[in-house]
């Protein structure tokens, strides 16, 4: 039977977020940590499997990306690599293992990218993680707020991150 984990991972994957910390944080001590990092999320695998289900439900199966033959002679990057878009997808899933709880939260909503940066490819079964840093933190009203984060997409072993997003979230505290 697959763990809590593997299911996170998805089937056959291994890769596991580090604990969460346990205790919520009101969001308002985050003002304490502008410009520092807020957290980093575990590692995931982006093989093959994972490449071709992206490109399956976005309908985007450019070569470079799900020919691995092909990629392999005639790409520079000697195999296939992941889209763009497949990296920053990922973002949700490493913000879940890798931000802080917020106490009393009701609602936290993804309010879009001010920006993104794709500056390396990921090939084929590398690992990648999310770094969070926290940007803005901005009370709207009360007990609503507009939080900035610069996530970074780094790819182990790279000597450049995939990519670096400005990433909003609204959220809606008791």
């Amino acid at each position: 039977m697959a763990t809590d984990r593997e299911h996170a991972a998805g089937p056959g994957k291994s890769d596991a977020a580090p604990a969460k910390p346990s205790a919520a944080v009101p969001i308002a001590s985050l003002r304490e940590r502008i410009g520092q990092e807020i957290g980093v999320s575990g590692w995931i695998t982006v093989d093959q499997a994972r490449i071709d289900g992206f490109a399956d439900v976005t309908d985007d199966r450019q070569w470079i990306h799900v020919d691995p033959v092909a990629a392999a002679t005639q790409s520079p990057f000697g195999t296939t690599i992941a889209h763009g878009f497949l990296s920053l997808s990922l973002l949700s899933r490493m913000s879940r293992s890798a931000l802080p709880v917020i106490a009393g939260l009701k609602t936290g909503l993804n309010y879009g990218l001010n920006s993104v940066r794709f500056l390396a490819p990921v090939r084929s079964g590398k690992r990648v993680r999310g770094r969070f840093m926290l940007k803005h933190l901005v009370e709207r009203g009360p007990g609503q707020w507009q939080m900035t984060v610069t996530a970074t997409v780094e790819i182990e072993g790279g000597p450049k991150p995939a990519l670096v997003a400005e990433w909003v979230f609204l959220y809606q505290v008791e």
